[in-house]
């Protein structure tokens, strides 16, 4: 496998060139300074050998290991002329460092058997001691060897540095996908549970009071409070929810001890049961247990399936009955909404009908799923429908037994 430097290619090039420039002056200028007796004079060829000895070094980055054949071929051809070795046997060096670098061990080791070599015979032809050659010929390409390796480990873990690092961003970037997404749904599900519930009441209310607005001026006036009411709440709602889709609103913000724009809760349910009343639908609300401090996740769920239950008691059964069931129990709240069925003749329709297009029912499964409890909706065998919600809580007590109410 083929490692490549960190480096940008233009900038290897110029390295590469300026190194092998280097070498071939610092080589001709110390052969021509340096001139010990007994070796032939510097003269051309020396000049010419000194450079191809060097200059070979340019293509280090592209092909070290023909840049070490040549540079090695060249140094040997220019100790058998009788030169004096002088700095040239640095060309080698370094090329075998490159080789190490940039190719695989097994090339690597052959290109340091033939630069031992090479380093050997400069040995002899300059007359060293024995002892010193043979320390030369195995420890200067030992030595290249062990440079050109520990670039090479550092051009590898870059190299990987850089594919985690993308990887890394690649998944970031999904996870804020991924985060974005589920911030949508869960918007959409608030707006679809808010602008349900609130749109069919008016529907159902202005409905009544243009039915009986020249008959029963009561309770036309009734229907239309009652839309202006449900109006008033739909809005306060979509601005809660569109206020959580700014980057200034500050969650911690307390007007008179409680937050601004606080979500609607299982407390509530009251008030959802008293504004039925216009839409001919009677909501009775029964609570059994010790009331437990819900966080804000599981209150909301609860509240918003109580809401979406009851908005399809108005579109699929009014006028009716409901029911709403609420017991805590030591771990666990469970909500559950009936309905009498449509009214009058006693036919028990069922009150939640469960279309193939509608989303209602999926919704209140998400949400209970999304809390870690269950939700189960079906028809009752004495009429009518039924929702069961079970969720799971861990908070303290922090209100006494509700009294018991009235039911079915």
């Amino acid at each position: 496998m083929q490692v490549r430097s960190v480096w940008s290619v233009p900038v290897q090039r110029i390295v590469f060139a300026v190194l092998a420039a280097g070498v071939a002056v610092s080589g001709s200028v110390a052969g021509h300074v340096y001139h010990p007796e007994g070796w032939e004079p510097f003269d051309a060829w020396a000049y010419l050998l000194t450079a191809l000895v060097a200059l070979p070094l340019a293509w280090c980055r592209s092909a070290p290991v023909v840049a070490l054949a040549v540079s090695c071929t060249s140094y040997v051809g220019y100790l058998a002329l009788g030169y004096q070795p002088s700095l040239n046997w640095w060309a080698p060096m370094i090329a075998l460092v490159s080789v190490a670098a940039l190719r695989e061990p097994r090339v690597s080791s052959a290109a340091s058997v033939l630069t031992g070599a090479v380093i050997l015979y400069n040995g002899v032809c300059g007359r060293l001691p024995v002892l010193l050659v043979v320390a030369q010929g195995i420890l200067i390409p030992a030595i290249g060897l062990a440079f050109g390796y520990a670039m090479r480990l550092v051009t590898q873990r870059n190299r990987e540095l850089r594919r985690l690092s993308a990887q890394l961003a690649n998944e970031q970037a999904a996870h804020a996908r991924n985060a974005v997404l589920g911030e949508r749904v869960r918007i959409a599900r608030e707006l679809h549970d808010v602008v349900a519930h609130h749109l069919s009441a008016i529907s159902v209310q202005a409905g009544l009071a243009a039915y009986v607005f020249h008959t029963d001026g009561a309770t036309a006036r009734s229907a239309l409070s009652a839309v202006a009411d449900s109006s008033r709440e739909a809005l306060d709602e979509l601005r809660r929810l569109l206020s959580m889709l700014r980057v200034d609103d500050r969650c911690d913000d307390v007007e008179g001890g409680a937050p601004r724009h606080a979500p609607p809760g299982l407390s509530r349910v009251g008030e959802l049961a008293e504004r039925l009343k216009a839409a001919n639908v009677n909501v009775t609300v029964h609570t059994q247990g010790t009331v437990r401090k819900l966080a804000l996740g599981p209150d909301l769920c609860a509240y918003r399936v109580v809401q979406e239950a009851l908005t399809n008691v108005v579109k699929h059964a009014a006028p009716t009955s409901a029911y709403v069931h609420i017991t805590y129990e030591p771990e666990h709240v469970m909500v559950a909404v009936l309905d009498d069925g449509r009214s009058p003749g006693g036919s028990h329709e069922p009150a939640i009908s469960a279309p193939k297009s509608g989303y209602g029912l999926i919704g209140m499964r998400e949400r209970a799923n999304l809390c870690g409890g269950s939700l189960s909706a079906g028809p009752r065998r004495k009429g009518g429908y039924e929702v069961r919600l079970t969720l799971p809580t861990s908070a303290a007590p922090t209100v006494s037994d509700a009294p018991d109410g009235g039911g079915p």
